[in-house]
């Protein structure tokens, strides 16, 4: 059983290019801080994750926060794990490249390519290209390719399986890095934790500290996606009908459609015969009529017989 990169190769499958050279590189990285928790924000909340959320929740976030962010420059900066604020535009170690003293600095990452790991449901295979420089000078770095993985709700760690830099004229050097993610910003598209890098080769060295990730396309946070949608009415008119005992003949004021409709009361206000407009205005006006024409008898108002029509004339005299 594989017990970690460096023993398995490569995430992919293919063989590690030189096991003794990230093993030296993995024993030049400083201890790591384990974060004990990890902050998640969202509509501009913060909580800790292990109150409220799972380990699947923060994997398919960070997956569709790099998905979204696939062949773009994630800007770098050193960071404070408290206020999660960036202090630098960059990150910085020491380290000594042939005999000189010098420091290396990393300021994006471009990420290549986003996947997910077939073997581990909850991992990430990311192709990343650090933009390395020392003194000056920017050598020609390997991508690498890197697990993220979710082991819980409180460890989230990034770590690839070193990458190679030409930094002398001789030979190449081995670059491994680790990141334990602590932070998650869903609003600014950041993402922090605590970064350990270690060289081993012609160049050799390594340091540790806080750096924060900053995303640049932004994900959808729109509080729509986290809450329930208002269920809506969905009667049909054959619907109504049926749920009201009675054939409710289609008005033309109204499409024929048997799709939904906004308010069952006006199916009933406008269908019904004697409740149409035409009708009610009609009845309203033979009313005023009526009353127009009461005679007042012993203080009670008699209505006048309505008048024969011909037919019913017609019909008395047979």
């Amino acid at each position: 059983m594989c017990l970690s990169l460096v023993s398995c190769g490569t995430m992919w499958g293919e063989p590690a290019y030189n096991s003794e050279m990230i093993m030296q590189a993995q024993s030049r990285q400083p201890e790591i801080k384990m974060p004990s928790s990890i902050v998640f924000c969202r509509a501009k909340q913060c909580a800790p994750t292990q109150l409220s959320m799972s380990k699947e929740f923060i994997y398919n976030t960070l997956l569709h926060m790099f998905d979204s962010n696939a062949r773009e420059k994630a800007l770098i900066c050193t960071g404070n794990p408290n206020t999660h604020a960036c202090t630098e535009d960059f990150i910085s170690l020491p380290v000594t490249v042939g005999v000189t003293p010098a420091y290396m600095y990393i300021d994006d990452v471009k990420i290549s390519d986003v996947s997910v790991n077939q073997q581990n449901t909850m991992a990430l295979n990311l192709m990343l290209n650090w933009n390395v420089t020392y003194n000056g000078q920017t050598p020609t770095c390997r991508p690498s390719k890197t697990l993220l993985y979710a082991k819980n709700v409180n460890n989230i760690i990034m770590e690839d399986d070193g990458y190679t830099c030409k930094m002398t004229t001789i030979g190449t050097t081995t670059i491994k890095t680790m990141f334990a993610i602590d932070y998650i910003d869903m609003d600014y598209g950041y993402i922090g934790g605590f970064y350990s890098i270690g060289l081993s080769g012609p160049a050799y060295g390594g340091g540790s500290g806080y750096m924060i990730l900053r995303l640049p396309k932004d994900i959808s946070i729109d509080s729509k996606d986290y809450s329930v949608a208002p269920q809506t009415n969905t009667m049909s008119y054959k619907q109504a009908a049926q749920a009201f005992d009675r054939d409710l003949p289609t008005p033309k004021a109204v499409p024929q459609t048997d799709g939904p409709i906004p308010n069952v009361d006006t199916i009933i206000r406008y269908n019904h015969p004697a409740q149409s407009y035409d009708t009610a205005k009609k009845a309203e006006a033979e009313k005023k009529k009526m009353e127009a024409q009461a005679v007042d008898f012993g203080g009670a108002k008699v209505f006048p017989l309505p008048a024969k029509s011909q037919n019913d004339n017609k019909s008395d005299k047979k």
